[in-house]
């Protein structure tokens, strides 16, 4: 079986890592007739094609900017932070096997056999977020009247914020896209026309504590696909620093295990190549990795200069919060 994992050691570029996997991994799936390395291999060139062709991120990130803009002249007494990223590799690659993963053990679940591989291939066929655009705001406790709470306060302005961005960006050359009924909102704060785009994570917050509004545009200049994430401060630290960081080891290794332990070995090869896939990427141990413009002291100490782990930063943008005064004279 070949896993991205046997390309990490050599001290290649991204770019030569990603041809080498996907042209092994296509081989293999042709010898193979595995129709899910094909998928697979398709998935893997989009990110490709997305990290070696990327000049319309400038013009995309300048259309994101303008919104930033909006958001300072409006809202001059928030705290913001506009933050964009490509998904990194070992990202991708974990998304990618964990909805194999994911998708077949609630299908086994449910119905006590494996899907149909033009199923699995339908599901697959889903990724929006390779490009994604994070939105944190905070409300300075200067700002806040005596009698005020401060996150009935923000959450004001997040669904504000959220009741806004469609229009914004429609008007240049965005086009939302429907959340089909995923985690729609219940929230009376954001307006019923937005809320079939919305994914909201704040109303029906996860197991570990995860909010956030999700939102998906295409872009009908480049035709791709992004995602954006509006959060306040409390739900960023919570994900970033938090119980819903992307760090819980031993929690996802429990979870990946009771899912292994459900199906048995043999019942679908694509379960079990995506299931040892992703706990081979889990497994690893970064300090060890030789990939040109990445470096790591541990799992937590990490240089990323390449987007192999950390995803590859396209603009940050900080608005700190005028002093009160500012806003009452």
């Amino acid at each position: 079986m070949i896993t991205l994992n046997d390309y990490l050691y050599s001290g290649d570029t991204l770019f030569r890592i990603l041809r080498k996997y996907t042209n092994d991994l296509r081989e293999d799936a042709k010898k193979n007739h595995n129709e899910i390395d094909l998928v697979h291999c398709n998935f893997l060139i989009q990110i490709r094609e997305l990290l070696e062709h990327n000049d319309f991120l400038t013009a995309q990130s300048q259309k994101i900017r303008e919104f930033y803009k909006y958001m300072a002249k409006e809202y001059p007494f928030l705290a913001f932070t506009f933050k964009g990223r490509i998904k990194s590799l070992i990202r991708a690659e974990e998304k990618f096997n964990g909805y194999i993963v994911e998708y077949i053990y609630d299908y086994y679940m449910e119905h006590g056999v494996c899907p149909l591989v033009s199923e699995l291939k339908t599901k697959l066929s889903c990724f929006r977020d390779f490009i994604a655009y994070r939105i944190v705001i905070a409300l300075p406790k200067c700002h806040l009247k005596p009698d005020e709470n401060r996150e009935e306060e923000e959450l004001k302005y997040l669904y504000r914020i959220a009741n806004e961005l469609p229009g914004f960006l429609e008007e240049r050359g965005f086009t939302a896209e429907s959340a089909h009924g995923i985690k729609e909102s219940t929230s009376p704060l954001l307006n019923k026309d937005v809320k079939p785009y919305y994914r909201d994570y704040i109303c029906s917050q996860g197991a570990l504590g995860y909010q956030s509004l999700h939102i998906t545009f295409y872009d009908n200049s480049s035709r791709s696909f992004m995602e954006v994430q509006i959060r306040t401060k409390t739900m960023d630290d919570v994900a970033e620093i938090g119980t819903a960081n992307h760090q819980g080891y031993e929690k996802r290794q429990e979870k990946e295990r009771a899912r292994r332990d459900a199906i048995p070995e043999g019942a679908s090869v694509y379960f079990d190549e995506a299931y040892e896939r992703g706990l081979k990427l889990l497994n690893l141990n970064l300090a060890d990795l030789d990939v040109n413009m990445f470096a790591a002291a541990d799992n937590s100490l990490i240089n990323d200069g390449c987007g192999l782990y950390r995803g590859r930063l396209i603009l940050p943008y900080e608005h700190l919060s005028r002093f009160q005064n500012d806003l009452i004279d």
